[in-house]
């Protein structure tokens, strides 16, 4: 009789909790960009005066460079953070970190709201950088737990759809981010709507105590659990050195794609309002996220594709082409931002099933945590980079007033300018993929992978069936 975790059903149990590690996280990380108005609003308003033109918004006073930081701090944080992370877990295992990173994230959301509550003192900044911190140091090391999870129990069945499902979830929370935190905060204010993010990052604490729960019965029912830990133990940092070409290009290409997508939400809900006439705060919020909109209802489908035909390198190399329309639309035209918006949004669903779900089909399995965890290091990095420069160009002072489009079109530039980094580099990882076999664009459905799923004996599991001397990986 077939045990439980050998069933397909398993798998999806696992996965369905492994989802929701990040719902709330997710929910929490853009809540800024939501209300950009009220972090960089006025700290007082009185009798509802008009400044300049536009109508006062009480907030907490910050300046457009002090509202980038708190985007730049939490990238740099998880650029720090990530590689040790990832080496952690592959030594110590995905309990470990589900538990502790998760933990991470509550902490950090309730400090950041706690930091709210001190406006107009020396004291917020601090306070909600140091929020800031903490929740990057959990959510993107949580990342790195949940995409190592996944890749155990899907590598060689539907890897592409369970990532793709994985990122609809935590899209699902930006989403639901965008259409109520504005409303959320105009009945219960700034303060309450972090304390409320906060809760939805306890609830990914839950999906934490039960997949680890899963994970470990599963492990144990397929005999794999003391296997898998004899063999993290061989892990060491220096094998970092043995890491394949082709895994750098795919990281360069992950980096220079993100740096055009996270930046710009951040501050696309002002951008949206001082560029074109007639959107409320509330309807920026909205169509700035349309990019999250796009990828919760593409996700599924667009993994299935990818698993089904392949093509992971054409694809990389194709979303990053159809990119360059939305930021040249955003820069030289009065389109509606809409369209432009859910452009970005398809691109990055291709971008998001075809990118990350790579990476384990060319580094062990053993090394994948330290791997993801390198990636994400890169990828913030050049988040947190871009984050500042978008911080200088739109300037320091408080945005009471429009900021001037030549600024905001210098932006669209610089986002151009990424996004061509990305194309280049992703077809450098197509010619070097030809030439070490084309792993990558294999066109069967499994791209021929040849690992067996983890209900098969321990020899052939998908953690044990690399080659142990990883210079093989090259």
């Amino acid at each position: 009789m077939a045990k439980p975790a050998e069933k397909a059903f398993y798998r999806f149990l696992v996965l369905f909790f492994n989802c929701l590690l990040t719902f709330g996280s997710y929910f929490c990380f853009d809540i800024p960009s939501v209300l950009q108005d009220q972090f960089q609003g006025n700290l007082t308003c009185v009798n509802s005066t008009v400044t300049n033109g536009s109508d006062c918004v009480e907030g907490l006073g910050m300046s457009p460079q002090q509202y980038n930081l708190l985007y730049a701090i939490y990238a740099w944080t998880n650029a720090v953070v990530v590689i040790l992370a990832g080496f952690l877990i592959d030594k110590l295992g995905n309990r470990f970190g589900v538990f502790l990173f998760s933990f991470l994230t509550v902490l950090g959301s309730a400090v950041f709201a706690l930091g709210s509550h001190f406006k107009g003192t020396a004291y917020l900044l601090p306070l909600m950088l140091t929020g800031r911190l903490i929740f990057g140091s959990g959510n993107g090391s949580l990342t790195i737990v949940q995409n190592r999870i996944t890749a155990f129990w899907f590598k060689g069945k539907e890897l592409a759809l369970a990532f793709g499902l994985t990122l609809a979830f935590s899209r699902l929370g930006s989403v639901l981010n965008f259409f109520l935190t504005q409303r959320v905060e105009a009945h219960f204010g700034i303060q309450w709507t972090l304390w409320g993010g906060t809760l939805l990052c306890v609830l990914g604490f839950l999906a934490a105590i039960t997949v680890s729960a899963l994970d470990k019965m599963g492990m144990r029912q397929l005999g794999l659990e003391g296997l898998i830990q004899q063999e993290s133990k061989k892990v060491r940092f220096q094998d970092l050195r043995y890491l394949p070409v082709r895994y750098w290009l795919l990281v360069l290409t992950i980096m220079f794609f993100y740096n055009g997508v996270f930046p710009f939400v951040a501050d696309a809900s002002k951008f949206i309002q001082d560029k074109y006439s007639g959107y409320s705060q509330r309807e920026a919020a909205y169509i700035a996220g349309a990019v999250y909109d796009s990828s919760l209802v593409l996700s599924a489908t667009v993994g299935i594709l990818i698993d089904s035909v392949g093509l992971r390198g054409v694809f990389a190399v194709g979303c990053a082409v159809l990119t360059l329309p939305v930021f040249a639309l955003l820069a030289f035209t009065f389109v509606p931002p809409l369209v432009s918006t859910l452009w970005l949004g398809v691109t990055y669903s291709f971008a998001a099933a075809s990118m990350w779900p790579s990476i384990p089909l060319v580094v062990p399995q053993a090394t994948l945590g330290t791997a993801m965890g390198l990636a994400t290091s890169v990828q913030m990095i050049g988040i947190g980079v871009c984050n500042l420069i978008v911080g200088q160009i739109l300037g320091t002072e408080s945005s009471d007033v429009k900021i001037p489009l030549e600024r905001w079109q210098q932006v669209m530039f610089f986002m151009l300018a990424n996004t061509i980094g990305c194309i280049v580099s992703s077809l450098i990882l197509n010619i070097v993929d030809k030439r070490q076999g084309g792993t990558l664009n294999n066109t069967t459905k499994r791209s021929q992978e040849t690992q067996e799923e983890p209900n098969e004996p321990p020899e052939t599991s998908p953690l044990l069936g690399e080659e142990n001397d990883h210079r093989a990986i090259n």
